[in-house]
């Protein structure tokens, strides 16, 4: 399974309104992923055809992130993310975009695009928030 990532402020029936547009569309969702954040819902769906849920997704008003980024939730600290720069270096993994999704006062979301996601996944480990093999198998 491939996965699609919608980013929307939080409210009440968000889920039930994404699984009405994507139903109404014959999309069947395989499995999700939500973390809250700073007011933001940051949900990630297995499905099989993630471009075609992407876009039913944003013709219906959704934010979605890039089908390639990976999702991470880290402490909201800039060490962090230099140590997760410099793990992903040394593994030479590039990382061609950072952007940050969603933060609080304790913890941040942030979307990376890199050159080898797999490999990226498996250094990522727990601060990513899709699990490797339903991203990017």
């Amino acid at each position: 399974m491939k996965s699609v990532t919608v980013i929307a402020e939080d409210r009440v029936a968000l889920l039930a309104d994404i699984s009405y547009v994507l139903g109404m569309s014959n999309v069947n969702i395989d499995s999700l992923n939500v973390e809250m954040i700073g007011g933001k819902a940051i949900i990630t769906l297995s499905v099989k055809d993630p471009i075609k849920a992407k876009g039913i997704l944003e013709r219906n008003s959704y934010n979605t992130a890039e089908l390639d980024a990976i999702m991470i939730k880290v402490t909201n600290h800039l060490s962090e993310m230099t140590n997760i720069q410099q793990k992903l270096s040394k593994a030479k993994v590039n990382v061609e975009k950072l952007a940050m999704i969603t933060s609080s006062a304790t913890e941040g979301i942030f979307a990376l695009t890199v050159d080898k996601p797999r490999k990226a996944m498996k250094l990522l480990g727990d601060i990513a928030l899709v699990n490797g093999d339903s991203a990017y198998g």
